[in-house]
């Protein structure tokens, strides 16, 4: 079981991680690309438009992804504490090291053989991921739920189900 918010601005920092390696090893090999202001304006557009698909999914528009049904409709943990993973592990648990792998790996070969620029393209993830994250953790403190993402066998829902389960209390 994985925080919905965890996982979301995970990717963030992942993309994010995967950028600095991937531009460092790119651009000491090959020099900085020079960009021209039309390729700027694309780049800065495109980065823009997809933070406004982030926003936009974060509403019931069920033709953009929208989320927020699927926040309202978490069905509750029947028993919370056997099944989700203390609060640091959770969050160490969303870190996935294949998808960042994923990310590093066909941007610097890409950017090595053809284009430099492409070492820059998991920024990409960070616009839509970051607002969905955002949105989740306002979302969660407004209505007093950490929302979860996976899979219990107790519970009636299939794999990769939405679950919600009260805000924890510290323990001491």
């Amino acid at each position: 079981m994985d925080r919905y918010a965890h996982n979301e601005l995970t990717v963030v920092v992942e993309a994010v991680c995967a950028v600095a390696i991937s531009a460092s090893v790119v651009f000491g090999v090959r020099g900085v690309p020079r960009i021209d202001a039309d390729a700027g304006w694309l780049i800065a557009f495109y980065i823009a438009l997809n933070g406004l698909f982030g926003v936009l999914a974060c509403t019931r528009l069920k033709w953009l992804g929208g989320e927020k049904r699927d926040f309202e409709s978490a069905v509750p943990l029947a028993n919370s504490d056997t099944v989700l993973p203390t609060p640091g592990k959770s969050l160490c648990r969303s870190f996935d090291w294949g998808f960042f792998a994923f990310l590093v790996v066909p941007c610097l070969v890409v950017a090595l053989v053809w284009e430099p620029l492409v070492a820059l393209w998991p920024l990409v993830l960070v616009p839509d991921r970051l607002a969905k994250g955002v949105y989740v953790t306002y979302w969660e403190r407004r209505h007093g739920v950490l929302l979860w993402r996976g899979h219990v066998p107790d519970q009636p829902l299939g794999k990769g189900q939405r679950l919600s389960s009260s805000v924890r209390q510290p323990t001491s």
